[in-house]
């Protein structure tokens, strides 16, 4: 029954832990070092679609801060907040309530939770799928893919984003934070991963 029990409390600091953001934002490894149920997911991911851990987290940081239940802001009238938000973003992926069905019925991954890191970045890296093929966008290209993510697949055919200063810088920043990540995981990355005898 004392293991039974410690088992359970041990799962449950497990879980409360891997929903804090990581400490460090700035180092890919220093992410992965603190998370490596998430190295074993992004890994996951780019294996299933190709979609490079650099990008991954790149994207992620610019849409969540990497935390998992990040929502946008709510709505106000007459300068008094409301019960809704501006948009139905939500989770570590920022993706909308349409899109994730969308998501979820090509995939037929029904189970997935905007709010679970492994189905996030199986997101991602099914999204940038769709980028490739249908706007030829290379999945290691964090600028524009960012732009397709961010303006949609239409948005992105029409140039939306030429119109939007704000949003070209912010691509911009991904593409740097993606550049840096990059480097940092061709120093860590033999290292990384959850050991053999992870049990979770």
């Amino acid at each position: 029954m004392m293991k039974l029990l410690i088992t359970i409390l041990f799962a449950l600091l497990l879980a409360s832990c891997s929903t804090t953001p990581p400490s460090n934002q700035e180092n890919a490894c220093r992410i992965f070092e603190e998370k490596p149920d998430w190295y074993d997911a992004s890994k996951d991911a780019q294996k299933k679609y190709g979609l490079p851990l650099h990008v991954q987290l790149a994207i992620m940081r610019q849409e969540s801060s990497f935390k998992h239940d990040a929502a946008p802001p709510r709505d106000t009238f007459l300068g008094i907040p409301m019960w809704w938000r501006v948009s139905s973003a939500y989770g570590y992926a920022q993706v909308k309530d349409d899109t994730w069905d969308w998501y979820k019925s090509k995939t037929g991954n029904w189970g997935a939770d905007r709010d679970d890191y492994a189905d996030a970045v199986d997101f991602m890296g099914w999204y940038s799928t769709v980028s490739q093929k249908t706007l030829g966008i290379s999945k290691w290209d964090a600028y524009n893919q960012y732009l397709a993510y961010h303006e949609g697949h239409g948005g992105w055919k029409r140039k939306t984003y030429n119109k939007k200063k704000w949003l070209i810088g912010v691509a911009r920043k991904v593409e740097t934070n993606a550049k840096r990540y990059s480097a940092q995981l061709k120093r860590c990355e033999d290292n990384l991963g959850s050991p053999w005898w992870w049990p979770f």
